[in-house]
Order: C-alpha cells, then structure tokens, then sequence
C-alpha cells in the first residue's frame, strides 16, 4: 500500500469529493484508510451505566484507498506515487515534481 499513517490525501471520488485531510490510520489488508473529517457517520449509544443518557457521536470511518490521492509536498496537487532506489533503500517519489515524500 502506497498510502501512509501522516499522509496529506485529497478524496477523488464520494461524497467528500475535493476534501483535504490527514491520515489517521491505515488498513492495509482492507486497503482502506481513515482520513480525519472524512466519512463521518453517527453512532447511537445506549447508555451504560443507570444515571448516564444515551448519546449519538460522530465517528470517523474507513473509506477505500481507491478513492484517494496522494498531495504532492511541493505543489500541494494530487499526484501518483513511484518507487525509487536512495541510498540501498526504495522510498516514494511524487510523479509531478520528483520529490521524495
């Protein structure tokens, strides 16, 4: 999976299309990722304890990593992600600028 933990994505596609977040955790065997303030859904809970009222949160959840782009750290433009050698180690290349992410 070429999409990390801290990474700068923009969603391509849904109904977020065009947002701009962070990621807070990935999924690699889903290949799924959650993206902060992306795909929120509202969660009912039931209260636990007697004297406690149930609440709906907000929860954040994994959207697939199809639907995303990488930002490009020097243009801050959605760009694909290749491999290079540096160093006797491979680390990603953004495809518009060449800059090593």
């Amino acid at each position: 999976m070429k999409i990390k933990k801290d990474d700068n994505v923009k969603i391509i596609t849904g109904k977020d299309k065009g947002k701009i977040g962070k990621v807070l955790r990935a999924f690699p065997r889903a290949s799924q990722i959650i993206v902060e303030g992306v795909n929120i859904k509202k969660k009912h809970q039931k209260p636990t304890k007697s004297n406690q009222k149930g609440q709906i949160l907000d929860k954040t959840m994994p959207i697939h990593i199809s639907n995303v782009m990488i930002l490009d750290p020097k243009s801050k433009t959605p760009t694909r992600i290749g491999k290079k050698i540096v160093g006797g180690k491979y680390v990603r290349v953004a495809k518009k600028s060449g800059t090593i992410i």
